[in-house]
């Protein structure tokens, strides 16, 4: 049966509820639009950009009745800003959907008919929540600026004067720096046409400890070093400066960095626990709320001091070191061996010397870990987007550990590794939770706790 409407069709549609990614649910006669800036309860116009089988996709181009759920967007750049999705969306509204969503993964996708989830954490601050921040430089008639991609746009970024989720000092720096690039006849890197110099800012604060970390990425070529650190040495806060170069096309960060002033990483304080960070080393970009996450995992994995664990994608390493204390040994594995590095200084930082960090791939070194440690009692685990992979999935079943600790930032890819536990491996879920880390945005983290049933 073909699709009920066409490219540039105009409808008007009566958003039902909010879909994971953000964009609205609306409904006609049960063929589904997904609609781009559409709000539970908003009746809008909307011009379909996109048909598929089984479902549109339109974007919102008049709000005919706004919703009741509608609030005033503090920020001057939204909506056209693309850092966030909602910031006209109540908060417990945001919350609530992201509850719902969480729920329709685990039982569409996951085949759960009754998911045994608890309440959400919501935010401890709803703004100026971000330890990290990654700013874009763009080319103006004023020079050099720097912002965030337009919403929906790989190619135009947007100047931004204030940014609501950084810190009041991360909003001084970035203009700090946006004024020396100025003053330096320098342009920023034109995407399209692969010219120019400056490319992006990042700004890593400990949020506990008041220490902030610059990083100047450009292309390669000179440009004036020394008045760079000049003026940012004008803050106390920052205590480690570096300069990366990307010679390559693609729009990255995580590149090797040369230390231009300071100390090569910055001090963090997570739940009583001293954390040092460098450039490339992953962290949770909410620091309050990470700190909620870890006490949900420490308080699922039920530790009673006699069990081995294991923590699989262990960034530096801050679940283990928590979880130390109440576990008889901890062993970790890590892609990044910049990470892991940081891992194994924070434990001799902290004094910690039953904690084990391993640079490799999680699926190739399920094997020697076991050899090294032996079975595990718990296995925490805390993939990127995509979820664990097959090859993953199927080894750490092979062991048959009894409990296993999923800190999820995808419900959908959490849903399809939780159904394929169940089928293959006889695990059952046995407590869910979703953690608000990205308030105005359509990121969800979760955790669940899974057993094996004999």
């Amino acid at each position: 049966m073909p699709a009920p409407v066409t490219r540039d069709d105009e409808l008007e549609l009566v958003v039902d509820s909010l879909a994971y990614g953000g964009n609205g649910v609306a409904r006609m006669n049960g063929f589904v639009v997904f609609v781009r800036r559409g709000l539970p309860g908003d009746r809008v116009r909307a011009r379909v950009t996109k048909v598929k089988g089984r479902h549109a996709e339109a974007l919102a181009v008049e709000v005919l009745e706004p919703s009741p759920l509608r609030v005033e967007a503090p920020c001057d750049h939204y909506p056209a800003c693309g850092g966030c999705r909602f910031q006209d969306l109540a908060y417990e509204s945001q919350l609530s959907a992201k509850e719902d969503q969480v729920r329709d993964a685990l039982v569409r996708i996951g085949g759960i008919a009754d998911p045994p989830l608890e309440p959400a954490l919501p935010a401890e601050s709803i703004f100026r929540y971000r330890n990290k921040l990654e700013y874009s430089f763009t080319q103006t008639p004023s020079g050099p600026a720097l912002g965030f991609h337009k919403a929906g746009r790989w190619d135009e970024v947007l100047d931004i004067s204030e940014c609501w989720l950084t810190t009041e000092l991360g909003n001084r720096i970035r203009e700090a720096v946006r004024n020396w690039s100025r003053g330096t006849e320098l342009r920023a890197y034109d995407q399209a046409e692969h010219t120019g110099f400056f490319r992006h800012l990042v700004l890593r604060e400990g949020r506990n400890t008041g220490q902030m970390l610059v990083q100047l990425v450009t292309a390669p070529g000179d440009y004036p070093r020394d008045s760079f650190v000049a003026v940012l040495r004008r803050f106390p806060e920052i205590r480690s400066i570096h300069h990366s170069v990307n010679e390559r096309p693609a729009e990255v960060t995580n590149l090797p960095t040369t230390l231009l002033w300071g100390d090569d990483a910055i001090e963090e304080e997570l739940c009583g626990l001293k954390f040092r960070i460098r450039p490339n080393a992953f962290l949770q970009t909410n620091t309050a709320m990470a700190e909620r996450l870890y006490r949900v995992a420490v308080e699922y994995a039920g530790l009673t001091g006699e069990e081995t664990v294991w923590d699989l994608y262990s960034g530096i390493g801050s679940i283990a070191l928590v979880m130390a204390k109440d576990a008889l040994t901890v062993w970790s594995v890590e892609t990044s061996e910049e990470s892991v590095a940081c891992a194994i200084e924070n434990a001799e930082l902290n004094g910690i010397t039953n904690a084990a960090f391993f640079a490799g791939d999680v699926a190739d070194s399920v094997a020697e870990l076991r050899e090294r440690s032996g079975d595990p009692k718990v296995v925490v685990l805390d993939p990127p987007r995509a979820g664990l992979s097959g090859k993953a999935l199927r080894r750490l079943g092979r062991i048959g550990v009894p409990r296993i600790v999923y800190v999820s930032c995808n419900p959908t890819t959490l849903a399809g590794n939780l159904k394929q536990l169940r089928a293959d491996w006889g695990y059952e879920l046995k407590r869910a939770r979703t953690v608000d880390m990205f308030p105005h945005t359509p990121h969800i983290e979760t955790v669940a706790l899974l057993e094996r049933q004999d």
